[in-house]
């Protein structure tokens, strides 16, 4: 089924059958449908039942579009569809729906993004013939804040919070450098995790390495940093990092190479786009030498000769 987006017909059947946004009384619960809304803090998205009126699949679609277009009776809650941007145009192909959105979409901030797209997709795919949905803006490709490509998305990638709402959470995959067993050279690893994106990717790129290897990869990586260090702050400016530690960073508890502790920072948050280089200070100051060897006021650039093949 193809289908350009009749998107006035569409606003006036949501708007016609509004008043069935808040209630359930009496109706077919089979019928019953979840739309959701951003929450007016713009924190997390909210469920709300609604009755469905319509008869086929298509109408279905057609329906619940309408009702993410609509502003709900409470002001509390934001329609997806009322959040500055126009949906172009859409279409379903092979159990894929395809929403094209208009270049406002691109200019929400990350974690409004990933709300709207969770409401969208939680609403949309319970119509039987949804399975997955793609949002392109003005027919390119969606990326996400970390650069990558945004493709077939599900209701289950979006992360439930107690009680009906999600939060702006989305799932990543970092790329972090812990020591390997004799502290001497990096180990390469991977972490797949759910994040809340009113967090800074370079700040969750820190806050991991802190933690140290998981459990699926400690008996080859090790932890490089002392896990009591303090994160005061973390930003980004042209391409450069600036990570500020508290003191306790001076204090190595592991043996692993002055060296290594650098360079599993630098290289972890050189993975990410945009950063290009990276400083690292203590309390503010950079005019330090972390173990009596490496100067702290040097902008340190990627170093992959540091790092090991796992065999």
């Amino acid at each position: 089924m193809k289908k350009t987006c009749r998107w006035l017909a569409v606003f006036l059947i949501g708007a016609l059958l509004c008043a069935g946004c808040g209630g359930s009384g009496g109706s077919d619960p089979s019928r019953m449908k979840k739309i959701y809304y951003i929450n007016k803090a713009g924190t997390g998205v909210e469920m709300h039942e609604y009755a469905l009126q319509a008869q086929t699949q298509e109408e279905a679609l057609e329906e619940l579009l309408g009702q993410l277009a609509v502003m709900p009776e409470k002001l509390e809650y934001t329609a997806p569809l009322q959040m500055g941007f126009t949906l172009l145009s859409y279409r379903l192909e092979d159990s894929i729906l395809y929403l094209d959105m208009s270049g406002e979409y691109s200019a929400m901030p990350p974690a409004t993004e990933v709300l709207v797209r969770a409401a969208l997709v939680r609403t949309l795919c319970q119509v039987d013939d949804v399975q997955n949905v793609v949002i392109t803006v003005e027919g390119s490709q969606l990326y996400d804040n970390l650069g990558n490509v945004v493709g077939l998305m599900n209701a289950e990638q979006f992360i439930d919070n107690a009680g009906d709402e999600i939060n702006a959470y989305e799932r990543v995959t970092l790329r972090l450098y812990f020591a390997n067993e004799e502290g001497t050279a990096l180990i390469a690893t991977n972490r797949t995790m759910a994040y809340n994106t009113n967090i800074s990717m370079e700040r969750l790129v820190v806050d991991e390495l802190l933690k140290g290897p998981g459990a699926d990869v400690a008996d080859v990586a090790y932890p490089t940093v002392n896990p009591n260090t303090k994160v005061v702050s973390v930003s980004v400016r042209d391409g450069i990092c600036y990570v500020n530690f508290d003191e306790t960073f001076l204090t190595q508890i592991y043996n692993v190479s002055s060296e290594v502790t650098i360079y599993s920072i630098v290289n972890s948050l050189a993975e990410l786009t945009g950063v290009n280089k990276v400083q690292i200070s203590v309390n503010g100051e950079s005019d330090i030498l972390y173990r009596e060897n490496i100067s702290l006021s040097t902008v340190f650039e990627r170093k992959l000769d540091l790092v090991a093949s796992v065999e």
